[in-house]
């Protein structure tokens, strides 16, 4: 079974990941980069909407978290990244990139603890703090596990007058040195195709070879003429016997050049350029970037393309082993695991995230099974997430309704009453939006329906939705049933409709009768035929 983890990723990792169990980790974690980045929502044309929601907001500050943070790699036993974390904080002092350092150093031990000492892990990040993240890898994974700086371009030129363009990421890999690794080929480009091809009286091309080695020598025939083609004159000497060269030429393997040109040997294969293949290095171009038109593309800025995770998980992993992603996002790691036929773990501190992954995957593939944790599933895990975060709690609940989006990209804030909104279908087909309304707390009260109508007067909205995690009082129903009803192409709706986080996870009936909505929220993944026929690795 595979697992999709709703939580903090050091508290899950030491919770539920044994020791030395994974054998292929890829984290792509926030760069302290001090954005925030949104996932971008359909609108009700199925087109991008303004409306984003904030999937995560990387700007790090040295508070008591921090602090906590280093004081559990000072104690963590690792006196390799004790020391260097200490030293790092001498150096930086207490600001915003230490508290970023703090939070990475303590998981990476985790994740060292997780590895199989078989496995490897491939760390992916940007100029903004990789300088400092290679220091820490070095001190928790080892210097002399360090494999390779990979070079990824993953864009086009973006800079300014006084800068560099930024054009690449980078993507350190570290694992034991005797680990063995299937380096992939790709087809050459243009750049490394041979530059001695002749075209041969059948028509097809061939490539050719030397005959001669540099040099001159006195052994033989190596340096004696051979029908009137004299190798000494360019300061070089026959490679083979002259009697094998008769033996290539009486089988129309020699190529004699117009105008006395020095005879090579032809292939005795005609060339295919499709068949021409070059091992991988550490600097990638052949990958593009999520650009806007790509057919993958879900929304996510952060969104890496599969073809590099299939890249990394092919070369280092067997079917059958175990991925990790601590930082999986909009879950391109887990997708390409699942392609590859690799079992998989991913961990996201964001419902977003969460329900965004579990959504493209069952678009992907027909028929995939994999357990989510941390998700509420009853009314007592939603009551507790209720408690722990009340943000998080409403941006779930939201995601209990279908093709509903939060509002203003669900930052935190005032939010003048409005939790999320819902784009119907009203009279004409006209598109309208509903406002919906969340409410975690235990005590609820005819007041806050009055409120709701307040508020949909205020922005002119035909209806809305109001869900809570308590029961609502016979007042509040009552009330609600005063706002009246909204006429449709498809009959009357309640303007005002009530509905609990219970009947959404346990009805089969749904509590809202919501009229015809316009469109999907996510955008839908392609659907994905499984794959990974790899022979095993020598692992």
């Amino acid at each position: 079974m595979n697992h999709l983890h709703y939580g903090d990723n050091l508290r899950v990792l030491r919770e539920s990941v044994d020791d030395t169990s994974v054998d292929l980790i890829y984290l792509d974690p926030p760069f302290n980069s001090n954005a925030s980045y949104n996932v971008l929502f359909k609108g009700p044309g199925g087109t991008d909407s303004q409306a984003q929601i904030e999937a995560f907001d990387d700007t790090w500050h040295w508070t008591t978290s921090a602090e906590e943070a280093f004081a559990e790699v000072l104690t963590s036993g690792n006196s390799d990244a004790s020391e260097m974390l200490r030293a790092m904080r001498q150096f930086l002092g207490d600001n915003d990139m230490m508290a970023y350092l703090a939070m990475m150093a303590v998981r990476l031990i985790e994740l060292h603890r997780v590895l199989k000492p078989t496995g490897s892990l491939y760390l992916h990040c940007d100029p903004t703090a990789s300088h400092y993240l290679k220091i820490l890898l070095d001190a928790v994974f080892g210097a002399r596990n360090f494999r390779a700086e990979i070079v990824w371009k993953r864009t086009n030129a973006r800079g300014t007058p006084r800068n560099w363009p930024h054009l690449h990421d980078v993507i350190f890999h570290y694992s034991d040195k005797n680990i063995k690794h299937a380096i992939p080929k790709v087809k050459a480009d243009e750049s490394k195709m041979p530059h001695t091809l002749i075209t041969w009286r059948d028509g097809k091309k061939y490539q050719t070879y030397e005959l001669t080695g540099a040099g001159i020598t006195q052994d033989g025939e190596s340096g004696k003429p051979w029908r009137g083609f004299n190798p000494t004159g360019m300061g070089r000497h026959w490679g083979n016997s002259h009697a094998q060269l008769n033996a290539w030429a009486e089988a129309d393997l020699i190529h004699f050049p117009p105008n006395n040109g020095f005879p090579r040997r032809r292939d005795e294969e005609t060339f295919n350029p499709d068949n021409r293949m070059v091992t991988v290095g550490d600097v990638w171009v052949d990958i593009d970037r999520i650009n806007q038109a790509a057919k993958e593309r879900l929304g996510y800025p952060t969104q890496k393309p599969v073809a590099l995770l299939e890249r990394i998980i092919s070369a280092s992993s067997n079917p059958g082993d175990l991925v990790l992603d601590p930082f999986c996002g909009c879950g391109t790691t887990v997708h390409a695991a699942e392609k590859l036929n690799r079992r998989w773990i991913g961990i996201d501190i964001t419902h977003v995230a969460i329900n965004l992954i579990r959504r493209r995957l069952r678009d992907a593939f027909e028929g995939i099974e994999f357990g989510v944790h941390g998700v509420p599933m009853d009314l007592a895990g939603a009551r507790e997430l209720a408690e722990a975060d009340k943000h998080q709690f409403e941006l779930w609940a939201i995601s209990l309704i279908p093709n509903a989006q939060p509002w203003k990209g669900g930052k935190k804030g005032a939010d003048k009453g409005i939790d999320g909104v819902l784009y119907v279908t009203g009279e004409g087909k006209k598109t309208e939006r509903c406002i919906i309304s969340v409410k975690g707390g235990a005590n609820v009260g005819v007041a806050m329906i009055r409120d709701l109508v307040g508020t949909m007067d205020r922005e002119k909205a035909p209806m809305s939705l109001f869900l809570t995690l308590a029961p609502p009082t016979k007042p509040m129903v009552a009330e609600a049933a005063s706002a009246g009803f909204w006429d449709t192409d498809w009959g009357q709706v309640p303007r005002l409709q009530i509905g609990t986080v219970e009947q959404l996870l346990t009805s089969p009936a749904p509590p809202f009768r919501i009229p015809m909505a316009r469109s999907d929220t996510y955008r839908k993944a392609a659907r994905e035929e499984r794959s990974g026929r790899q022979g095993a690795l020598d692992l």
